[in-house]
């Protein structure tokens, strides 16, 4: 008899780690069989997505967001009613806690063992979730290595797997052949500027980076910028205030703004610095081995809110990982031109802190380094012996 095992990945980053997971688990058990909401990656690795997996993404603000829950919270009862009709040997939410930990916990009630596949940032803020993690969660896999003993104490079984990025960088990325496939011109001082993935992101960090590079290439000018943007929507809005900016002061020199549509991995390993928002991307700069200044602005409100929420001196992955200030954070009203400026061109300048960060880097590297896919089916494996 063909073992059943329930899952459900709620967006593309979840797709990836359920492809790769499900690819895994198949070299060791060709007879399982996937059920439930998985994305095109999951599904060509032979998951049958009951629903589509966009229908678990809120879309718009504000409003738009509040009338799309009453939809979401019947896709999820329906979903649950399925499992416990038809319920499978072992149930994995992988990422989407607000959606699984309600659905994983419903199951458990019901004798259906439950994996969570990607902890949430409980390190951070919202330590209270730990009871309702425990009451929804049988084993965490966990992306970083001090995350399991927060669990432990608690109760909650936990398995540090590492992190797929880790596995897929090279320890010694290759700058130079990153500038050769971008075909970037010769400039004494590349810069790459993430300002996010999301329109509201890049709203309010465009004009910054463009102030910024105003700035330092008063004393470097022939420094390039290169700027990454993912969507349409957060081209034309960089693009308007880079544009704007040009008009105001047409006489002036400017920056060498060179933006890329994608590419961001590629602009990262190019560049000799890296200022980045806060999130994954600042992981991936650091796997990478590339110094970086970790900048973020947010609503005055949002702001506060989170404040009061965090429960770290930092927030960018990197410095967490080290548990020091490895690189700068420059948040809120820190992340001004003038600051930010100033501090990129210490840094490029400074050997010393290069070194260090490199030094910083490479060893976290070797440690999230642990065969991601493999070790994550193995701790999977355990529960369908």
């Amino acid at each position: 008899m063909a073992l059943k095992v329930g899952i459900v990945a709620g967006e593309a980053s979840g797709d990836l780690l359920g492809s790769r997971l499900i690819r895994a688990l198949k070299k060791h058990r060709p007879d399982i069989e996937f059920v439930g909401i998985a994305g095109p990656k999951m599904i060509s690795e032979g998951a049958k997505s009951i629903y589509p997996m966009d229908k678990l993404s809120l879309h718009g603000y504000g409003f738009d967001v509040l009338k799309q829950i009453p939809s979401l919270l019947k896709l999820r009862k329906r979903l649950g009613n399925h499992f416990i009709e038809n319920p499978p040997q072992l149930f994995i939410g992988i990422d989407a806690p607000d959606f699984n930990f309600s659905l994983e916990k419903r199951l458990k009630k019901k004798g259906i063992k439950t994996i969570h596949y990607v902890s949430p940032s409980i390190w951070a803020w919202r330590k209270g979730r730990m009871a309702k993690i425990k009451r929804a969660v049988n084993h965490m896999l966990t992306l970083f290595p001090f995350e399991p003993e927060l669990y432990e104490v608690k109760g909650i079984k936990a398995t540090f797997v590492g992190h797929p990025l880790a596995d897929e960088i090279s320890l010694y990325p290759d700058l130079h052949e990153a500038r050769e496939l971008l075909k970037l011109p010769k400039a004494p001082l590349i810069i790459a500027m993430l300002p996010g993935s999301r329109v509201g992101e890049v709203k309010q960090l465009a004009m910054l980076y463009v102030e910024t590079a105003k700035k330092i290439s008063m004393v470097q000018p022939s420094a390039l910028f290169l700027v990454p943007l993912i969507t349409r929507e957060t081209r034309i809005i960089f693009e308007k205030v880079l544009y704007a900016s040009i008009d105001q002061e047409p006489e002036k020199h400017h920056p060498n703004f060179k933006i890329l549509f994608g590419h961001a991995h590629m602009a990262m390993q190019a560049a000799d610095l890296v200022v980045v928002a806060s999130g994954t991307a600042t992981l991936e700069a650091a796997l990478l081995k590339r110094p970086m200044v970790i900048t973020y602005r947010m609503p005055w409100l949002s702001w506060q809110i989170l404040r009061h929420m965090n429960y770290l001196p930092y927030v960018g992955l990197p410095n967490i990982l080290a548990k020091r200030f490895v690189v700068p954070e420059l948040l809120q009203n820190d992340a001004n031109p003038t600051k930010l400026a100033e501090t990129i061109l210490k840094m490029v300048n400074d050997e010393t802190i290069l070194d260090d960060i490199r030094t910083e880097f490479t060893r976290m590297h070797e440690l999230l380094l642990q065969n991601n896919e493999e070790k994550a089916a193995q701790a999977v494996l355990a529960y369908l012996q």
